[in-house]
């Protein structure tokens, strides 16, 4: 039972990863393409990508940085408790 625990864990933090990288991407691109037609710029949606990358890059950074310290506050409580 706790195999699956732990699977379904797994899960829900590779869509949260993948949600975290998607919208920021998906935001700034589609913002840059409106931007672009309006304005007949449409060069301006090649950067607003690239800042939407770069914006769900730090976003996954930070929730992993989240999830490690996590992990290693409960490995060390656990490794208190035991001694």
């Amino acid at each position: 039972m706790k195999y699956r625990k732990n699977v379904w864990q797994s899960l829900v933090m590779v869509t949260q990863f993948g949600i975290n990288m998607i919208v920021p991407i998906l935001l700034c691109t589609v913002i840059g393409v409106y931007i672009g037609k309006k304005y007949d710029m449409l060069f301006i949606a090649l950067p607003l990508f690239f800042i939407g990358a770069l914006a769900g890059f730090r976003n996954v950074y930070v929730m992993a940085k989240k999830i490690f310290e996590q992990e290693s506050d409960r490995d060390t409580k656990h490794v208190k408790k035991t001694q």
